[in-house]
């Protein structure tokens, strides 16, 4: 196995810690409802700068939970490209949870998601010896379906009916990747 040189670094984006100066940016994000409803069950609504400030805070204190900024590449532009998670990690059994989020409009479809997953991936398998990790998607975010499935993970079921959006129920559908099942697919890549 062949270990990247950088880590928490691809062609197109790099991984970083989130700080106090993407709060403006997330809470940006957290007044699109849209975002919002492709991102979390819970109600959308906007969040202000404290309410994302103490949110990062909680993640910062995470011991079971690893959060990272989604930024290019180039070092010398540190513009908030979107977040993606490892979070719930329960270390005696190797597993967590995988979530992402790109928040413009304009930088979905880029690429960004997908090489930042993969990036969270190595993580997860390589630096955090993971043997397995989670994600969920709603049914009808095609596009997060697409990147999951993309970056190897199965569905394995589903919470039939789990939310309710415009008077509609929907499915929220479960995936996994094994560490195996990853590091095969990297090999024949």
């Amino acid at each position: 196995m062949t270990l990247p040189a950088r880590l928490l670094s691809g062609e197109k984006v790099r991984l970083t810690t989130l700080n106090k100066g993407d709060v403006p940016t997330i809470a940006r994000w957290y007044r699109d409802t849209v975002f919002l409803r492709l991102f979390d069950a819970v109600a959308a609504r906007p969040q202000s700068e404290a309410e994302i400030g103490r949110r990062l805070e909680k993640w910062q204190q995470d011991e079971k939970g690893f959060y990272f900024a989604i930024r290019p590449v180039d070092e010398s532009e540190d513009d908030l490209l979107g977040l993606i998670e490892l979070d719930g990690v329960l270390w005696p059994h190797g597993v967590c949870g995988f979530s992402i989020a790109i928040g413009d409009r304009a930088d979905w479809g880029q690429g960004y998601g997908y090489e930042a997953g993969e990036l969270a991936l190595a993580f997860a398998f390589h630096e955090l010896n993971l043997h397995r990790v989670t994600a969920t998607v709603f049914n009808y975010n095609e596009r997060s379906r697409a990147l999951v499935e993309k970056l190897g993970f199965r569905r394995e079921g589903a919470f039939r009916e789990f939310l309710e959006r415009d008077g509609e129920r929907h499915d929220m559908l479960l995936y996994g990747v094994l560490r195996p099942e990853w590091e095969a697919r990297q090999r024949v890549e």
